[in-house]
């Protein structure tokens, strides 16, 4: 990745992610989170305060050393056990059927093989295990025109923010996955522009 990507990326990342703005948002997709919960894309651990009494424990899989430290006060401040187990979403360390929920907060942008770590997660959570999910991605089919920047805007977002896609299908994503979508809102994120901002909030159910 490079210097930029190791250590400056995480620190855009860290502020950005924080902004009040989407305190709301972590709310809404934390919400019915229950058990033993995976959480992809851990990030510097901006979803650590919204987790919900009746979660046990997190296992964050988080690849930036980074992130990780900028996390710490979070981690130590958490009311449930969270623990770093893994660093890459596309292949999870742990046996089949091994958790009751997952958590992905604007991770599927920029994991490389999306299809595989859905496919990993589908694989480590349990029969009827929930995904519950915020993504930003491909903007609805009934706006051609914002479609369109998106893929003129995707080069170089991706070149800036670490390889963050803006064109990624996520509800084809999860369907092809192999998920079963429960709930799902798609809107437009109020404070930033339209190609930046069309969002998928969630939950799916693992078969």
């Amino acid at each position: 990745m490079g210097i930029y990507g190791e250590q400056v990326v995480p620190r855009i990342l860290n502020v950005a992610c924080g902004m009040k703005v989407t305190a709301p948002l972590r709310r809404r997709v934390c919400t019915g989170l229950e058990g033993d919960v995976v959480e992809i894309g851990f990030g510097s651990g901006h979803n650590v305060p919204y987790y919900p009494a009746t979660v046990t424990g997190v296992t964050a899989i988080e690849p930036s050393d980074i992130g990780w430290r900028l996390a710490a006060d979070r981690v130590r401040a958490a009311t449930v056990p969270v623990r770093r187990a893994g660093l890459d979403g596309q292949s999870l360390p742990f046996a089949d059927d091994s958790f009751d929920a997952a958590l992905s907060t604007w991770t599927l942008c920029t994991i490389p093989d999306a299809d595989a770590a859905l496919r990993e997660v589908r694989r480590v959570l349990r029969p009827g295990g929930t995904l519950h999910f915020v993504e930003h991605g491909l903007a609805p089919e009934e706006d051609p025109n914002i479609r369109r920047w998106q893929h003129r805007l995707e080069p170089l977002n991706k070149r800036l923010l670490g390889g963050c896609h803006l064109t990624r299908p996520i509800l084809d994503l999860l369907t092809t996955a192999g998920f079963t979508i429960r709930e799902v809102d798609i809107f437009y994120e109020e404070s930033a522009p339209k190609p930046m901002a069309a969002q998928t909030l969630g939950v799916a159910v693992a078969p």
